[in-house]
């Protein structure tokens, strides 16, 4: 089994990690004439950031393009779910960015690091 979104397989096994933030609360503080201290409403609890890094691999420049453009297209403000190769499940996840970094030749393959940000949903 491989991570996938949406039930696709974009992402290579080698070197994929997910850096799972926790989730936070949210509150506004106000203060009233004449009274000591402050009234807190809590808001309940918000979302939590995801960090997904890992490397891509393709054998010419055109499939690593396809492969990128592939991934770049879930950065459309709409959930998704992303499922891991140990079988962890994270549902209503909005992409943020993808950034690719340090391209450079493996053997007969073009290999880019990447990163992609989500904000998982409450």
């Amino acid at each position: 089994m491989s991570t996938t979104i949406d039930g696709h397989d974009l992402f290579d096994r080698r070197q994929l990690e997910i850096e799972v933030g926790s989730f936070k609360r949210d509150s506004i503080d106000r203060a009233a004439p004449g009274l000591d201290g402050v009234l807190t409403i809590d808001l309940g609890r918000r979302g939590r950031k995801l960090k997904q890094t890992g490397t891509l691999r393709a054998k010419s420049r055109d499939r690593l393009n396809d492969r990128i453009s592939a991934i770049s297209d879930y950065i459309d403000g709409d959930t998704h779910t992303l499922v891991t190769e140990d079988g962890r499940e994270f549902d209503n996840l909005r992409a943020d960015s993808f950034k690719v970094t340090n391209e450079r030749v493996d053997g007969a393959y073009i290999v880019v690091d990447y990163e992609i940000t989500y904000t998982q949903l409450t």
